[in-house]
Protein backbone atom coordinates (compact mmCIF):
# COMPACT_ATOMS: atom_id res chain seq x y z
CA UNK A 1 0.00 0.00 0.00
CA UNK A 2 1.33 3.18 -0.89
CA UNK A 3 1.95 5.59 1.74
CA UNK A 4 0.25 9.23 2.06
CA UNK A 5 2.83 12.37 0.68
CA UNK A 6 3.51 14.10 3.15
CA UNK A 7 2.70 17.87 3.23
CA UNK A 8 4.93 20.46 3.12
CA UNK A 9 4.77 23.78 5.56
CA UNK A 10 5.99 26.67 4.20
CA UNK A 11 6.50 29.68 6.29
CA UNK A 12 5.37 32.80 5.10
CA UNK A 13 5.89 36.73 6.48
CA UNK A 14 5.42 34.60 9.93
CA UNK A 15 2.42 32.41 8.99
CA UNK A 16 2.66 28.96 8.30
CA UNK A 17 1.15 27.35 4.95
CA UNK A 18 0.75 23.64 4.38
CA UNK A 19 1.71 22.73 0.47
CA UNK A 20 -0.55 19.09 0.14
CA UNK A 21 0.81 16.87 -2.35
CA UNK A 22 3.76 19.02 -3.31
CA UNK A 23 5.26 16.55 -5.39
CA UNK A 24 2.16 16.25 -7.77
CA UNK A 25 2.96 16.84 -11.29
CA UNK A 26 0.92 19.96 -12.68
CA UNK A 27 2.45 20.36 -15.97
CA UNK A 28 3.89 17.21 -17.67
CA UNK A 29 3.69 17.51 -21.69
CA UNK A 30 6.84 19.54 -21.68
CA UNK A 31 7.66 21.78 -19.14
CA UNK A 32 7.96 19.82 -15.72
CA UNK A 33 6.19 21.07 -12.79
CA UNK A 34 5.20 19.93 -8.90
CA UNK A 35 2.10 22.04 -7.40
CA UNK A 36 5.64 22.72 -5.05
CA UNK A 37 7.12 24.02 -8.24
CA UNK A 38 4.19 26.67 -8.62
CA UNK A 39 3.68 27.57 -5.28
CA UNK A 40 8.02 27.96 -5.44
CA UNK A 41 7.07 30.22 -8.08
CA UNK A 42 4.17 32.37 -7.20
CA UNK A 43 6.18 33.33 -3.67
CA UNK A 44 9.37 34.06 -5.88
CA UNK A 45 7.24 36.98 -8.09
CA UNK A 46 4.87 37.86 -4.91
CA UNK A 47 5.22 41.32 -5.47
CA UNK A 48 4.39 41.88 -8.75
CA UNK A 49 1.43 39.25 -8.58
CA UNK A 50 -0.50 40.50 -5.48
CA UNK A 51 -0.10 43.97 -6.90
CA UNK A 52 -2.96 42.46 -9.35
CA UNK A 53 -4.55 40.91 -6.94
CA UNK A 54 -4.25 42.82 -3.31
CA UNK A 55 -7.74 43.91 -2.00
CA UNK A 56 -9.55 42.60 -4.77
CA UNK A 57 -12.20 39.32 -4.38
CA UNK A 58 -10.69 36.25 -6.63
CA UNK A 59 -12.58 33.41 -8.22
CA UNK A 60 -10.86 30.12 -7.45
CA UNK A 61 -10.20 28.47 -11.07
CA UNK A 62 -9.19 25.40 -9.69
CA UNK A 63 -6.87 23.11 -11.49
CA UNK A 64 -7.27 19.73 -8.95
CA UNK A 65 -5.70 17.26 -11.69
CA UNK A 66 -2.69 20.32 -12.69
CA UNK A 67 -3.03 22.13 -16.06
CA UNK A 68 -3.56 18.86 -18.51
CA UNK A 69 -6.84 18.57 -16.30
CA UNK A 70 -10.36 20.22 -17.37
CA UNK A 71 -10.39 23.37 -14.25
CA UNK A 72 -13.76 24.62 -12.52
CA UNK A 73 -14.43 27.75 -11.21
CA UNK A 74 -15.43 28.20 -7.78
CA UNK A 75 -16.47 31.70 -6.75
CA UNK A 76 -17.32 30.48 -2.75
CA UNK A 77 -14.43 30.80 -0.35
CA UNK A 78 -13.86 27.39 0.90
CA UNK A 79 -15.31 26.86 4.23
CA UNK A 80 -12.05 25.20 6.22
CA UNK A 81 -9.66 28.25 5.78
CA UNK A 82 -7.11 30.46 7.68
CA UNK A 83 -8.49 32.62 10.51
CA UNK A 84 -6.33 35.09 8.90
CA UNK A 85 -7.66 34.89 5.30
CA UNK A 86 -10.58 37.57 5.22
CA UNK A 87 -13.53 37.53 2.29
CA UNK A 88 -15.84 39.84 1.06
CA UNK A 89 -19.94 39.37 0.26
CA UNK A 90 -20.55 39.86 -3.91
CA UNK A 91 -23.46 40.18 -5.48
CA UNK A 92 -23.82 38.75 -8.82
CA UNK A 93 -26.43 40.08 -11.84
CA UNK A 94 -28.62 36.66 -11.47
CA UNK A 95 -29.10 38.18 -8.13
CA UNK A 96 -26.95 35.21 -5.82
CA UNK A 97 -24.24 36.68 -3.49
CA UNK A 98 -21.32 34.79 -2.32
CA UNK A 99 -18.61 35.24 0.02
CA UNK A 100 -15.19 35.11 -2.04
CA UNK A 101 -11.92 35.36 -0.83
CA UNK A 102 -9.47 38.63 -0.39
CA UNK A 103 -5.91 37.64 -1.28
CA UNK A 104 -3.30 40.64 1.11
CA UNK A 105 -0.43 39.00 1.07
CA UNK A 106 2.12 36.40 0.11
CA UNK A 107 0.82 33.62 1.97
CA UNK A 108 -2.68 34.20 1.06
CA UNK A 109 -1.12 33.72 -2.72
CA UNK A 110 0.07 29.99 -1.43
CA UNK A 111 -2.56 29.02 0.23
CA UNK A 112 -5.08 29.58 -3.10
CA UNK A 113 -2.25 28.43 -5.33
CA UNK A 114 -2.38 24.94 -3.15
CA UNK A 115 -6.26 24.55 -3.94
CA UNK A 116 -5.02 24.30 -7.61
CA UNK A 117 -5.42 27.99 -8.54
CA UNK A 118 -2.53 27.98 -11.21
CA UNK A 119 -4.29 31.00 -12.46
CA UNK A 120 -5.23 34.32 -10.64
CA UNK A 121 -8.81 35.85 -11.79
CA UNK A 122 -8.94 38.84 -9.29
CA UNK A 123 -12.53 41.35 -9.76
CA UNK A 124 -11.72 44.38 -11.09
CA UNK A 125 -12.65 46.33 -7.54
CA UNK A 126 -11.38 46.92 -4.58
CA UNK A 127 -12.85 45.47 -1.20
CA UNK A 128 -14.44 48.74 0.40
CA UNK A 129 -16.08 50.00 -2.85
CA UNK A 130 -17.78 46.74 -4.83
CA UNK A 131 -19.94 48.39 -7.10
CA UNK A 132 -17.09 50.95 -8.49
CA UNK A 133 -14.50 48.88 -10.93
CA UNK A 134 -11.06 50.77 -10.33
CA UNK A 135 -9.75 48.77 -13.65
CA UNK A 136 -10.85 48.89 -17.60
CA UNK A 137 -9.73 46.40 -18.83
CA UNK A 138 -8.61 46.13 -22.44
CA UNK A 139 -8.61 42.24 -23.66
CA UNK A 140 -7.29 41.70 -27.43
CA UNK A 141 -8.30 37.77 -28.75
CA UNK A 142 -6.76 37.18 -32.15
CA UNK A 143 -8.79 35.01 -34.22
CA UNK A 144 -7.88 31.59 -36.18
CA UNK A 145 -4.79 32.71 -38.18
CA UNK A 146 -4.13 36.15 -36.49
CA UNK A 147 -0.31 37.13 -36.81
CA UNK A 148 0.92 37.86 -33.45
CA UNK A 149 2.35 40.87 -35.16
CA UNK A 150 -1.44 42.47 -35.68
CA UNK A 151 -2.46 41.87 -31.99
CA UNK A 152 1.20 44.08 -31.31
CA UNK A 153 -0.26 46.69 -33.52
CA UNK A 154 -3.78 46.88 -32.34
CA UNK A 155 -2.38 47.49 -29.10
CA UNK A 156 -0.02 50.07 -30.13
CA UNK A 157 -3.64 51.54 -31.34
CA UNK A 158 -5.02 51.39 -27.98
CA UNK A 159 -2.36 53.09 -26.48
CA UNK A 160 -2.47 55.72 -28.70
CA UNK A 161 -6.08 56.35 -28.01
CA UNK A 162 -5.97 56.22 -24.04
CA UNK A 163 -3.60 58.82 -24.38
CA UNK A 164 -5.89 61.24 -26.28
CA UNK A 165 -8.10 60.56 -23.20
CA UNK A 166 -5.68 61.42 -20.78
CA UNK A 167 -5.38 57.48 -19.44
CA UNK A 168 -2.46 55.29 -19.28
CA UNK A 169 -2.87 51.75 -20.69
CA UNK A 170 -0.33 49.00 -18.88
CA UNK A 171 -0.17 46.28 -21.38
CA UNK A 172 0.59 42.49 -20.25
CA UNK A 173 0.80 39.25 -22.75
CA UNK A 174 -2.14 37.21 -21.59
CA UNK A 175 0.35 34.32 -21.39
CA UNK A 176 -1.82 32.60 -24.52
CA UNK A 177 -2.42 34.20 -27.81
CA UNK A 178 -3.42 37.87 -26.67
CA UNK A 179 -2.61 40.76 -25.25
CA UNK A 180 -3.95 42.61 -22.37
CA UNK A 181 -4.17 46.74 -21.40
CA UNK A 182 -5.49 47.66 -17.91
CA UNK A 183 -6.37 51.04 -17.19
CA UNK A 184 -6.58 52.18 -13.58
CA UNK A 185 -9.64 54.40 -13.41
CA UNK A 186 -10.81 56.29 -10.30
CA UNK A 187 -13.77 54.32 -8.97
CA UNK A 188 -16.45 56.53 -9.54
CA UNK A 189 -18.29 54.88 -12.51
CA UNK A 190 -20.86 51.59 -12.18
CA UNK A 191 -19.81 48.24 -14.03
CA UNK A 192 -22.30 49.35 -17.37
CA UNK A 193 -20.62 52.24 -17.72
CA UNK A 194 -16.73 50.76 -17.74
CA UNK A 195 -18.32 48.10 -20.12
CA UNK A 196 -19.85 51.45 -21.88
CA UNK A 197 -16.51 52.72 -22.47
CA UNK A 198 -14.78 50.30 -23.29
CA UNK A 199 -17.16 49.05 -25.94
CA UNK A 200 -16.43 52.75 -27.35
CA UNK A 201 -12.77 52.00 -27.18
CA UNK A 202 -13.35 48.79 -29.07
CA UNK A 203 -15.49 50.52 -31.82
CA UNK A 204 -12.89 53.56 -31.88
CA UNK A 205 -10.29 50.79 -32.86
CA UNK A 206 -11.76 49.24 -34.91
CA UNK A 207 -12.58 52.62 -37.01
CA UNK A 208 -8.78 53.30 -36.87
CA UNK A 209 -7.74 49.60 -37.96
CA UNK A 210 -10.13 48.26 -39.65
CA UNK A 211 -7.89 45.68 -41.63
CA UNK A 212 -6.77 44.02 -38.19
CA UNK A 213 -9.36 44.94 -35.54
CA UNK A 214 -13.11 44.37 -34.85
CA UNK A 215 -15.90 45.30 -32.20
CA UNK A 216 -17.99 42.45 -33.38
CA UNK A 217 -19.18 40.17 -30.49
CA UNK A 218 -20.10 37.00 -32.72
CA UNK A 219 -17.04 35.09 -33.85
CA UNK A 220 -18.73 34.31 -37.47
CA UNK A 221 -18.60 38.68 -37.82
CA UNK A 222 -15.00 39.14 -36.62
CA UNK A 223 -11.64 39.17 -38.40
CA UNK A 224 -8.61 40.13 -36.97
CA UNK A 225 -8.15 41.05 -33.46
CA UNK A 226 -11.31 41.25 -31.30
CA UNK A 227 -11.52 43.94 -28.14
CA UNK A 228 -13.45 41.67 -25.98
CA UNK A 229 -15.69 44.97 -24.34
CA UNK A 230 -17.62 42.36 -22.35
CA UNK A 231 -14.23 41.59 -20.41
CA UNK A 232 -15.62 44.69 -18.23
CA UNK A 233 -19.01 43.04 -17.19
CA UNK A 234 -19.80 42.17 -14.03
CA UNK A 235 -18.97 39.02 -12.91
CA UNK A 236 -16.04 38.80 -15.66
CA UNK A 237 -12.49 38.17 -14.58
CA UNK A 238 -9.38 37.70 -16.76
CA UNK A 239 -6.03 36.59 -15.25
CA UNK A 240 -4.06 38.79 -13.39
CA UNK A 241 -0.05 39.51 -14.06
CA UNK A 242 2.23 37.03 -13.45
CA UNK A 243 -0.19 34.38 -13.82
CA UNK A 244 0.64 31.07 -15.00
CA UNK A 245 -1.15 29.82 -17.93
CA UNK A 246 -2.13 25.94 -18.36
CA UNK A 247 -0.20 25.34 -21.53
CA UNK A 248 2.75 23.08 -21.94
CA UNK A 249 5.48 25.13 -21.71
CA UNK A 250 3.97 27.16 -18.46
CA UNK A 251 4.04 30.36 -19.93
CA UNK A 252 2.72 33.54 -17.93
CA UNK A 253 0.60 36.51 -18.00
CA UNK A 254 4.00 39.23 -18.16
CA UNK A 255 3.47 42.83 -17.72
CA UNK A 256 5.59 44.88 -20.29
CA UNK A 257 6.74 47.88 -20.60
CA UNK A 258 5.19 50.19 -24.11
CA UNK A 259 8.70 49.71 -25.20
CA UNK A 260 9.11 46.14 -25.00
CA UNK A 261 5.75 45.45 -27.08
CA UNK A 262 6.50 45.68 -30.50
CA UNK A 263 9.24 42.94 -29.86
CA UNK A 264 7.84 40.87 -27.29
CA UNK A 265 7.16 37.50 -28.23
CA UNK A 266 4.78 35.34 -25.66
CA UNK A 267 6.65 32.44 -25.32
CA UNK A 268 9.63 34.44 -23.70
CA UNK A 269 8.00 34.80 -20.59
CA UNK A 270 7.76 31.48 -18.60
CA UNK A 271 7.96 30.55 -14.78
CA UNK A 272 11.31 29.58 -15.21
CA UNK A 273 12.36 32.99 -16.82
CA UNK A 274 9.74 35.65 -15.12
CA UNK A 275 11.62 35.51 -11.52
CA UNK A 276 15.14 36.69 -12.99
CA UNK A 277 13.28 39.16 -15.12
CA UNK A 278 11.54 40.16 -12.12
CA UNK A 279 14.90 40.83 -10.18
CA UNK A 280 16.48 42.47 -12.92
CA UNK A 281 14.41 45.02 -14.50
CA UNK A 282 11.53 45.39 -11.56
CA UNK A 283 7.87 45.19 -12.14
CA UNK A 284 7.15 47.53 -15.27
CA UNK A 285 3.24 48.17 -14.17
CA UNK A 286 4.86 49.26 -10.66
CA UNK A 287 3.44 52.52 -10.60
CA UNK A 288 0.04 51.81 -12.09
CA UNK A 289 -1.64 52.63 -8.79
CA UNK A 290 -0.62 55.68 -8.98
CA UNK A 291 -1.70 56.08 -12.24
CA UNK A 292 -5.86 56.83 -12.00
CA UNK A 293 -7.86 58.59 -14.97
CA UNK A 294 -11.17 58.83 -15.44
CA UNK A 295 -13.53 57.75 -18.06
CA UNK A 296 -15.09 61.29 -19.18
CA UNK A 297 -13.67 61.15 -22.72
CA UNK A 298 -14.14 57.55 -23.42
CA UNK A 299 -18.18 58.24 -22.36
CA UNK A 300 -18.42 60.95 -24.38
CA UNK A 301 -16.93 59.08 -27.44
CA UNK A 302 -19.76 56.54 -26.62
CA UNK A 303 -22.64 59.33 -26.53
CA UNK A 304 -21.29 60.34 -29.84
CA UNK A 305 -22.15 56.29 -31.05
CA UNK A 306 -24.80 56.28 -29.91
CA UNK A 307 -26.18 59.82 -31.32
CA UNK A 308 -25.17 58.97 -34.56
CA UNK A 309 -27.40 55.23 -34.37
CA UNK A 310 -24.99 52.82 -32.82
CA UNK A 311 -26.85 51.11 -30.28
CA UNK A 312 -25.00 48.82 -27.51
CA UNK A 313 -23.61 45.65 -28.15
CA UNK A 314 -24.48 42.10 -27.39
CA UNK A 315 -24.15 41.02 -23.87
CA UNK A 316 -22.90 37.55 -22.63
CA UNK A 317 -26.02 35.32 -22.47
CA UNK A 318 -26.51 35.19 -18.80
CA UNK A 319 -27.35 38.75 -18.50
CA UNK A 320 -30.41 40.62 -18.77
CA UNK A 321 -31.12 42.20 -22.05
CA UNK A 322 -30.12 46.06 -22.06
CA UNK A 323 -32.23 48.77 -23.00
CA UNK A 324 -31.13 49.42 -26.64
CA UNK A 325 -28.65 46.07 -26.71
CA UNK A 326 -28.97 44.79 -30.49
CA UNK A 327 -31.27 41.34 -31.03
CA UNK A 328 -28.72 39.07 -28.52
CA UNK A 329 -28.98 35.79 -31.72
CA UNK A 330 -26.19 35.20 -33.88
CA UNK A 331 -26.56 36.57 -37.32
CA UNK A 332 -26.38 32.85 -39.09
CA UNK A 333 -29.82 32.41 -36.54
CA UNK A 334 -31.48 35.50 -36.74
CA UNK A 335 -34.65 35.59 -38.24
CA UNK A 336 -35.52 37.32 -41.67
CA UNK A 337 -36.72 40.64 -41.14
CA UNK A 338 -40.97 40.84 -41.72
CA UNK A 339 -40.24 44.20 -43.82
CA UNK A 340 -38.68 42.92 -47.11
CA UNK A 341 -37.84 46.15 -48.17
CA UNK A 342 -34.47 45.76 -46.14
CA UNK A 343 -31.82 43.75 -46.96
CA UNK A 344 -31.96 40.78 -44.64
CA UNK A 345 -28.60 40.17 -42.53
CA UNK A 346 -26.21 37.95 -44.41
CA UNK A 347 -26.69 34.48 -42.18
CA UNK A 348 -23.66 32.48 -42.21
CA UNK A 349 -23.90 28.46 -43.19
CA UNK A 350 -22.64 27.19 -39.29
CA UNK A 351 -23.21 23.67 -38.25
CA UNK A 352 -21.94 22.29 -34.74
CA UNK A 353 -19.89 19.86 -35.29
CA UNK A 354 -18.56 19.02 -31.06
CA UNK A 355 -19.73 19.68 -27.58
CA UNK A 356 -17.44 18.64 -24.54
CA UNK A 357 -16.46 19.15 -21.03
CA UNK A 358 -13.30 18.08 -22.65
CA UNK A 359 -11.18 20.40 -25.10
CA UNK A 360 -9.00 17.80 -26.48
CA UNK A 361 -12.23 15.42 -26.98
CA UNK A 362 -14.06 18.19 -28.74
CA UNK A 363 -10.70 18.37 -31.26
CA UNK A 364 -11.70 15.04 -31.70
CA UNK A 365 -14.03 15.14 -32.15
CA UNK A 366 -13.79 17.52 -34.81
CA UNK A 367 -10.76 15.32 -37.05
CA UNK A 368 -13.08 12.85 -37.01
CA UNK A 369 -16.05 15.03 -39.22
CA UNK A 370 -13.02 16.10 -41.30
CA UNK A 371 -12.07 12.65 -41.94
CA UNK A 372 -15.81 11.89 -42.68
CA UNK A 373 -15.99 14.92 -45.29
CA UNK A 374 -12.59 15.06 -46.89
CA UNK A 375 -13.19 17.23 -49.43
CA UNK A 376 -15.35 19.98 -47.39
CA UNK A 377 -12.32 20.00 -44.96
CA UNK A 378 -10.01 21.04 -47.61
CA UNK A 379 -11.94 24.22 -48.63
CA UNK A 380 -12.19 25.79 -44.65
CA UNK A 381 -9.99 28.48 -44.12
CA UNK A 382 -8.47 28.66 -40.77
CA UNK A 383 -10.82 30.99 -39.78
CA UNK A 384 -13.88 29.28 -40.35
CA UNK A 385 -13.52 26.49 -37.34
CA UNK A 386 -14.59 28.53 -34.41
CA UNK A 387 -13.25 26.87 -31.18
CA UNK A 388 -15.69 28.38 -28.73
CA UNK A 389 -14.78 28.22 -25.15
CA UNK A 390 -18.19 28.29 -23.10
CA UNK A 391 -18.25 28.86 -19.47
CA UNK A 392 -20.93 26.99 -17.51
CA UNK A 393 -22.11 27.69 -14.07
CA UNK A 394 -18.81 26.34 -12.58
CA UNK A 395 -16.60 25.13 -15.40
CA UNK A 396 -15.84 25.90 -18.93
CA UNK A 397 -16.36 23.33 -22.06
CA UNK A 398 -15.80 23.67 -25.93
CA UNK A 399 -17.98 24.05 -28.84
CA UNK A 400 -16.45 23.20 -32.19
CA UNK A 401 -18.47 24.95 -35.34
CA UNK A 402 -17.78 25.00 -38.62
CA UNK A 403 -18.79 27.60 -41.34
CA UNK A 404 -19.07 26.28 -44.59
CA UNK A 405 -19.15 29.66 -46.34
CA UNK A 406 -16.16 28.53 -48.87
CA UNK A 407 -17.68 25.23 -49.53
CA UNK A 408 -20.44 25.25 -52.78
CA UNK A 409 -24.23 24.95 -51.60
CA UNK A 410 -24.29 21.54 -53.48
CA UNK A 411 -21.32 20.47 -51.23
CA UNK A 412 -22.15 21.22 -48.20
CA UNK A 413 -23.09 18.05 -45.93
CA UNK A 414 -26.70 18.81 -43.52
CA UNK A 415 -25.99 18.79 -39.48
CA UNK A 416 -25.33 15.60 -37.85
CA UNK A 417 -25.57 15.13 -33.92
CA UNK A 418 -22.47 16.63 -32.77
CA UNK A 419 -19.82 13.90 -31.86
CA UNK A 420 -19.01 14.08 -28.86
CA UNK A 421 -22.46 15.94 -27.82
CA UNK A 422 -21.92 16.54 -24.22
CA UNK A 423 -22.93 20.09 -23.20
CA UNK A 424 -23.11 20.21 -19.57
CA UNK A 425 -25.43 23.26 -19.58
CA UNK A 426 -28.16 21.89 -21.64
CA UNK A 427 -30.58 20.49 -18.44
CA UNK A 428 -29.76 23.96 -16.85
CA UNK A 429 -30.97 25.75 -19.99
CA UNK A 430 -33.97 23.71 -20.38
CA UNK A 431 -34.96 24.07 -17.17
CA UNK A 432 -34.91 27.52 -17.67
CA UNK A 433 -36.76 27.66 -20.61
CA UNK A 434 -39.37 26.03 -19.15
CA UNK A 435 -39.55 28.16 -15.92
CA UNK A 436 -40.18 31.19 -18.09
CA UNK A 437 -42.93 29.67 -19.79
Amino acid sequence: MATKEAAELLVLDGREVAITHPGKLYFSREAKLTKLDVVRYYVSVASGALLGIRDRPIVLKRFVDGAEGEPFYQKRAPEKRPPWLRTVTLAFPSGRTADEIVVDDVAGLAWIVNLGCIELHPHPVRSADLQHPDELRVDLDPGPGVPWSDVRRVALEVRSLLGGMGLVGWPKTSGSRGLHVNVRIHPRWSFTEVRRAALALAREIERRAPEIATSKWWKEERRGVFLDYNQNAKDRTTCSAFSVRPLPDARVSAPLAWEEVPDCEPGDFTVFTMPARLERLGDPHAGIDGAAGSLEGLLELAARDEASGLGDAPWPPHFRKADGEAPRVAPSRARKPADHAKAPRARMPLIVVANSPSKDAALAGLERWKGRHPEVAARLALDDVLVDSMRGRSSTWTRIRVNLRHVPEDLRPPPETPDPDDDPTREWREHWRKSRT
